[in-house]
């Protein structure tokens, strides 16, 4: 048995998650982005306790299979461009995503574009530029080097999508002292 977690977006959210099942004694097998992989079904009242727990926390336990559908197409897209695959982001999104979630990629744009208001590309967009926002924070890459780790054809194409996204060139951006990052969960 799976349970799916919505707003489960980074290695703090699942240490969250853990101490949760923990507290609540519920035994699990392993905990992933979105996904918590049951060892066995849990008591309906330790279910709902949990659930409860995790409302409180900001999460969202999901029993709706499109609702977890949907999830489960934004925790592969933050992994793919937050986490450690970026060798993939040359690879056709659609194919990808068909591939990792297993579902025919008409049918998910369909699903995402009706449940969240906006396309899987343009939600990829907005990913791609929190994630060129963080590295130009850090200041350990330059623009050359964040347009190839995050596959853009070219240092223009990537200027040219954050200005049309935040109003601001890279490099205006670099130049602001304050943080005007979105939480993942909130792109």
């Amino acid at each position: 048995m799976h349970l799916f977690i919505k707003n489960m977006v980074c290695n703090r959210c699942i240490l969250v998650v853990q101490q949760e099942l923990e507290k609540l004694d519920i035994p699990y097998a392993k905990i992933d982005l979105g996904d918590v992989e049951m060892e066995k079904v849990p008591a309906p009242e330790k279910l709902e306790a949990l659930g409860k727990q995790l409302h409180a926390l900001g999460f969202e336990l999901l029993d709706d299979k499109k609702t977890t559908l949907v999830e489960k197409l934004k925790t592969t897209v933050i992994r793919l461009i937050h986490g450690n695959e970026h060798e993939t982001l040359n690879t056709k999104l659609s194919v990808y995503l068909q591939e990792a979630l297993q579902v025919d990629y008409h049918y998910l744009s369909t699903l995402f574009s009706s449940t969240e208001g906006l396309t899987i590309e343009k939600y990829v967009i907005l990913q791609r530029i929190e994630r060129v926002k963080e590295l130009l924070q850090y200041d350990e890459m330059n623009l050359s080097e964040i347009a190839d780790s995050l596959g853009y054809s070219s240092v223009q194409h990537l200027s040219q999508q954050f200005k049309k996204v935040t109003g601001l060139t890279p490099t205006g951006y670099r130049q602001l002292k304050e943080n005007n990052r979105k939480p993942l969960d909130k792109v």
